[in-house]
């Protein structure tokens, strides 16, 4: 069974490297891992400072992560990660459900996403659209895709 609860600051460096972890799964090297790292991060600031949920079984070990944050009416999925050992065990869907649910209660009407290449499938499965591509914040000259979800109007009044 997968539980999903609020990510706590004293757990930044473990949810790091689960991120870490995650992203390797693509077969990036060392170099491109290393870009990657401080996008990758997780610290308690922003933890605090933004909705952070774990997937966990219901004996503590923690499957994956979600990181949203809101911009007015625009939500930005931040981060998505399961553990390498987890994927396909539905902790990714539990934490897009709770990103689309959570960004909507809080008031916005639009979810973004800008992914990793070899995960936008899994969002287009789960109903994002393509809207184009942005630079990526760690690799210059790098381009990857952004995709949006449409949320349900004013769900969060």
């Amino acid at each position: 069974m997968i539980v999903l609860r609020p990510a706590r600051p004293d757990e930044a460096a473990s949810l790091t490297k689960l991120c870490l972890r995650s992203k390797a799964v693509w077969g990036y090297d060392r170099d491109f891992m290393a870009a990657c790292r401080a996008e990758l991060t997780l610290t308690p600031e922003a933890i605090s400072a933004s909705c952070v949920q774990v997937a966990e079984t219901d004996d503590g070990r923690i499957l994956g992560l979600a990181q949203l944050s809101i911009h007015r009416t625009v939500a930005e999925l931040d981060k998505l990660f399961v553990d390498p050992g987890n994927l396909r065990s539905g902790a990714g869907s539990a934490l897009f459900t709770w990103a689309t649910a959570e960004a909507s209660r809080l008031g916005a009407s639009l979810l973004m996403i800008d992914a990793d290449p070899d995960a936008a499938a899994f969002y287009r499965r789960m109903g994002a659209a393509d809207a184009g591509s942005v630079p990526s914040g760690s690799i210059p000259g790098r381009v990857i895709p952004r995709l949006r979800v449409e949320l349900p109007f004013g769900a969060g009044f």
